[in-house]
C-alpha cells in the first residue's frame, strides 16, 4: 500500500529524514516509531504530500498526487476543527475538501458511538469526543489507508480502549493502517509490525517477536511467594540459568530462558519457598526500543 524509497529532507541545513525506504503492505497495522525528532512527522508530511522531498513514494503502485490522497484517511496528532461547527457540518466540511457527496454522515458518527450528538457545537465536546470526531473524518470515503499520529493522546482509559477497539475493526474490514504512538503497550497490541527510527534513519524493522529474537532479550519468570526471603533471593541468583533477578515485595523478577523455569521453582521449593503463582512475560516494545535507540546512540 505504501512503498517509500529513499526517502530525505533537510530543512535549513538540517537532515530530518536520511535516505529510508520500507513498505507497507496492504492490511496491516504498521507502526513507526522514534524519539522527538527522529523523523516520523517528516516521513507523515511526505506521504501524504504536504512537503517537498527527495526520493520516491508510492501509494498503491502510484505517485503522492490529488488522486491517491482522496482514498487515504489522517489523524493529526492535534486534532483542530471548527468550534462553532457541529459534528455533522464538520464531516460536510471535510467531505466537500475532498470533493465527495451522497456521504451518509450520521452512518460514520454512529460507527464512533457520537451519532446523539451529531447536532452539537464541537467547541462544546470532550477530548475523547474529539478524537472520535477525528477519526469520523478520517473515514469519510472509506479510505483504504489510515495514517493515525498519536490516535489516543490525553485519552483516559476508556476513550483510549474505544479508540484501539476502532483501530482493529477498520482493519479486518481490510483497511491499511500506518500509526504513530508513544503509547508502546498500544503499539504492541496493535501492530503486526513495527519500525523503528532515530536520527532521521530506520535503525530496526520488523514484527516485534522477531526484534526481541534479534536482541537476545529473554522473557521474565514472575513468581508470588508466601513467605520471600532474602535466603531464597540469594539462592536463585547465584543459579547459571538465571541472569538477572528483582525482589518487591512477594514477587520475584527472574530474567532467565523459558526452559529454566521449572528447575528454578523446583530449587525455590527445595529451600522451604512456598509458590503461590507464577507466569513467564514476554519482552516488551518498550524494552525493545529502548535498547535498540541506545545501541544506536
Amino acid at each position: 500500500m505504501i512503498e517509500i524509497r529513499n526517502l530525505r529532507k533537510e530543512y535549513d541545513g538540517t537532515i530530518a529524514v536520511n535516505g529510508i525506504s520500507f513498505k507497507v503492505e496492504r492490511g496491516e497495522i504498521f507502526a513507526l516509531l522514534g524519539p522527538n525528532g527522529a523523523g516520523k512527522t517528516t516521513t507523515i508530511k511526505a506521504i501524504l504530500g504536504l512537503i517537498n522531498y527527495e526520493g520516491e513514494i508510492l501509494i498503491d503502485g502510484k505517485p503522492v498526487n490529488k488522486e491517491t490522497r482522496k482514498f487515504i484517511g489522517y489523524l493529526p496528532e492535534k486534532v483542530a476543527f471548527y468550534d462553532n461547527l457541529t459534528a455533522l457540518q464538520t464531516l460536510e466540511f471535510f467531505a466537500g475538501l475532498k470533493g465527495l457527496q451522497n456521504v451518509d454522515f450520521l452512518e460514520i458518527l454512529k460507527e464512533v458511538g457520537l451519532e446523539k450528538d451529531a447536532n452539537r457545537k464541537v467547541g462544546e465536546f470532550s477530548k475523547g469526543m474529539l478524537q472520535r470526531l477525528g477519526l469520523a473524518q478520517c473515514m469519510i470515503g472509506n479510505p483504504k489507508l489510515l495514517i493515525l499520529d498519536e490516535p489516543t493522546t490525553g485519552l483516559d482509559a476508556v476513550g483510549a480502549y474505544e479508540i484501539r477497539k476502532k483501530i482493529k475493526e477498520l482493519n479486518k474490514k481490510g483497511v491499511t493502517i500506518l500509526l504513530c504512538s508513544h503509547i508502546l503497550s498500544e503499539v504492541q497490541e496493535l501492530s503486526h509490525r513495527v519500525a523503528i527510527m532515530n536520527k532521521g534513519k530506520i535503525i530496526a524493522i520488523d514484527t516485534v517477536e522477531n526484534l526481541s529474537k534479534k536482541l537476545d532479550l529473554k522473557p521474565k519468570l514472575r513468581i508470588e511467594l508466601q513467605h520471600p526471603s532474602m535466603r531464597i533471593y540469594n539462592l536463585v541468583k547465584e543459579m547459571k540459568a538465571v541472569e538477572d533477578v528483582k525482589m518487591e515485595d512477594k514477587i520475584l523478577e527472574i530474567k532467565c530462558f523459558p526452559h529454566a523455569k521449572i528447575s528454578i521453582m523446583n530449587a525455590i521449593e527445595q529451600a522451604g519457598g512456598k509458590i503461590v503463582d507464577f507466569k513467564m512475560v514476554e519482552p516488551t516494545l518498550e524494552e525493545i526500543f529502548i535498547k535498540m535507540v541506545k545501541e544506536d546512540e
